[in-house]
């Protein structure tokens, strides 16, 4: 009876994912056939996206249908594994990512088991990706609304006939900065989505990193001059194949880090080694450092140490956000080193060749 029940139980995950193949490879003709008639062109990644979730979305129909089907036959039973497996999906179609089942709905062995275990984790995964959204939303609406306050609100002030030449010329000073806020803050989410959507060519090529660091340092330098900053260039003569453009972003967001960050008269020290097949970039500056418990954060989106979200900060806290999809895209790695009123160092590790 033992290996009856396991044989029954192989040709049921066996005709499962038959039917998983179908369901998907239908989605995929359809939405395929949908493209040739609207002449679409869609880059893969997206593509991807929407033919899974039309393959899902027909599958819990189908499945309810069958499901259906087999409850006015009388071949099922309404509370099986199954049914409550198919009212599952059916709630996350509809958006509602909460669902769990657990082992009371579910007595059944493999594959029900497993494929119970399948939709908490589809269902999980779906939940992180909206509490995300939902957190991305409010930020970038933190962000966006505090600016424009500020530009409606002093730009109201000066309507008034009253205002001497001075205090005008303060009130279109904060407007000027808002404005130049919002407008980095534009420009970053741009760039993001960008490298998300990989809609930028990644265009490698063999050049000096050095060369390259050095004149950033250069191009920065009315901002560490005003500060009296001390910087220290330790650089070897290093040839990489990367994408340039994309390394002087991520170079300039790192330079400009610590530079806002290193109190008037400290110390910033620029280091490039090749070791073996790797080139190794490292910044340390003498600022004023980050809690232990933000250095694990300090890489998504919006996220800010300054908890306060001072505009004396200039940040939207995109920046390193954007240097870590970079050397992501390199096939590098980051790393940081830090402690409060000490100063902050960044690693970079990156391969010599793409």
């Amino acid at each position: 009876m033992k290996a009856k029940h396991k044989i029954s139980g192989l040709v049921r995950f066996i005709l499962m994912l038959i039917f998983l193949v179908i369901m998907y490879s239908a989605a995929f003709f359809i939405t395929d056939y949908i493209y040739k008639i609207l002449d679409w062109e869609l880059n893969e990644l997206l593509n991807q996206i929407i033919n899974s979730i039309f393959g899902l979305i027909l599958t819990g129909l189908m499945l309810s249908i069958i499901r259906k089907i087999a409850l006015s036959k009388g071949w099922m039973q309404k509370r099986d594994a199954f049914g409550t497996i198919i009212e599952a999906v059916e709630r996350i179609a509809t958006g509602d990512f909460s669902i769990r089942l657990d082992d009371d709905d579910i007595h059944e062995h493999y594959p029900v088991a497993k494929l119970r275990e399948s939709v908490n984790k589809m269902a999980l995964e779906l939940d992180k990706m909206e509490n995300m959204r939902q957190e991305f939303i409010s930020n970038v609406s933190h962000e966006i609304q505090s600016p424009l306050t500020s530009i409606s609100g002093f730009a109201e002030i000066l309507g008034n006939e009253g205002l001497s030449l001075e205090e005008r010329q303060h009130y279109l000073g904060i407007i000027r900065i808002e404005s130049k806020r919002l407008s980095r803050l534009s420009d970053n989410l741009l760039q993001l989505a960008s490298l998300d959507a990989e809609t930028i060519k990644f265009e490698p090529e063999v050049y000096h990193l050095d060369e390259q660091v050095r004149n950033l340092i250069l191009a920065c330098e009315p901002q560490w001059a005003v500060k009296k900053v001390e910087i220290e260039l330790v650089l070897d003569k290093v040839s990489i194949t990367a994408d340039k453009d994309m390394l002087t972003q991520a170079w300039i967001n790192l330079i400009n880090n610590s530079i806002k960050y290193t109190p008037e008269g400290g110390r910033i020290k620029i280091e490039l080694y090749q070791k073996s097949k790797k080139v190794l970039f490292k910044i340390t500056d003498t600022g004023i450092g980050i809690a232990e418990e933000d250095q694990k954060h300090i890489f998504e989106r919006f996220f800010k140490t300054d908890k306060s979200r001072q505009r004396s900060k200039k940040g939207n806290g995109l920046g390193l956000s954007i240097v870590k999809k970079i050397i992501d895209m390199h096939h590098g790695e980051i790393e940081v080193d830090s402690k409060l009123g000490e100063g902050t160092s960044f690693t970079v590790l990156l391969p010599v060749k793409q």
